[in-house]
């Protein structure tokens, strides 16, 4: 297994870094944080002048034709400068499309990037949870995934999804609902496309945190949708795939407030001496360090899972997941630190990097489930040894 990147995907990467720098991303988070409108540059039009809205999709249908190790790429250098760009919710979406027989005919616009696809996060089962649950708007008891009901020509769904990155605006709707109904005899997960605009349909936007992030509540009322042939594996790949994009996206966050503190610990300067040179500031950069270099690892071999080795890919999103949350809000507040205090005031960019992380690390299921995935699967494994 060789994980250094191809020459193709350092060009991708580069290039994703280009087409960002062009943008202040930064300070127009920062504006848009101090209730500015259309402070947010639409950074949409990037993504469809460079090919990423297709990433996942195949070449027959009009898409790159790539994989997730490349759209974590691109995720990567958007959490560098905390690019607020609809992929999160985009790419799951497409890869739920791509795996379904019969989604071709939805993709060719979803791959162009002419229209806008938003992923309905549904969690697969787990040791700890034996049903395909949600996210709640309130508390941390998880709730039932969306009920289809079939109507003849297709399934009427209903159900609540609460925090759904890239909700607003998207055109199309995807994910996962339990066929007659949760909690029932013999229901069983399906895939579905419904249209943002049908009946029963409702989103309401939302802002936290992030300025950059954008999210939804979901409300679905009998909302017609097709059913999509997509296997049972695949559905749940999805999840697995948004776990390990906004992985990706944190830790390019880690890798700018890695870089930043490290050359403010270099050139300022107490009692005669850089304050990179004294122990507690060397002490928890390193650290930083450490967290982005076992997280890199990680996502690495997540991204040659998802089709290398897929048995393993619930495992290795979900540490990837884990560890780059954790490095994020490490990174932050160690930012801040060793900034003193410039590092919390509202002209230095460290607080936005604060925000993204404790945002982030609570969406997608949030950190947590994600390591208590990793707990159960290493149980399940050691048990079976």
């Amino acid at each position: 297994m060789n994980l250094a990147l191809s020459d193709e995907q350092v060009f991708l990467r580069e290039a994703a870094r280009g087409a960002l720098s062009r943008f202040k991303t930064l300070e127009a988070a920062r504006a848009a944080l101090n209730g500015e409108k259309d402070a947010l540059p639409d950074l949409w039009a990037v993504a469809k002048e460079a090919g990423w809205p297709g990433l996942l999709i195949d070449e027959s249908h009009g898409g790159a034709g790539l994989d997730a190790f490349d759209a974590m790429l691109v995720l990567g250098e958007c959490g560098r400068v905390i690019a607020g760009i609809s992929l999160l919710g985009h790419l799951p979406a497409t890869a739920i499309l791509n795996d379904a027989p019969g989604g071709a005919p939805l993709l060719s616009e979803l791959a162009s990037g002419e229209r806008r696809a938003a992923y309905l996060p549904v969690c697969p089962p787990d040791d700890l949870v034996n049903e395909w649950s949600v996210d709640p708007a309130h508390g941390s008891e998880r709730l039932p995934a969306p009920s289809a009901v079939s109507d003849g020509a297709g399934v009427r769904v209903s159900g609540e999804l609460s925090f759904v990155p890239d909700a607003p605006g998207a055109d199309l709707l995807v994910g996962v609902a339990i066929l007659d109904g949760p909690r029932q005899p013999g229901c069983k997960p399906v895939g579905v496309a419904i249209e943002a605009d049908a009946t029963g349909v409702s989103v309401q936007a939302l802002q936290r945190y992030d300025s950059t992030r954008s999210l939804g509540h979901l409300s679905l009322k009998d909302a017609p949708a097709t059913v999509l042939d997509t296997p049972a594996e695949a559905l749940a790949g999805a999840w697995y795939l948004a776990q390990a994009l906004i992985a990706a996206e944190s830790l390019g966050s880690v890798e700018t407030a890695l870089d930043v503190s490290v050359a403010y610990a270099k050139e300022r300067h107490t009692f005669g001496r850089a304050i990179g040179s004294y122990q507690a500031v060397k002490h928890s950069l390193t650290e930083v360090l450490r967290q982005l270099e076992n997280g890199r690892s990680l996502l690495y071999y997540a991204g040659w899972a998802r089709h290398g080795g897929p048995q393993e890919f619930p495992l290795a999103a979900s540490a990837a997941r884990s560890v780059a949350s954790r490095a994020l809000d490490q990174a932050a507040r160690t930012m801040i630190s060793v900034h003193g205090g410039i590092g919390a005031t509202w002209e230095h960019d460290a607080p936005l990097y604060f925000r993204r992380a404790q945002l982030s690390r609570r969406l997608l299921g949030g950190t947590a489930l994600a390591t208590d995935r990793v707990a159960g699967e290493v149980i399940a494994e050691a048990d079976a040894a």
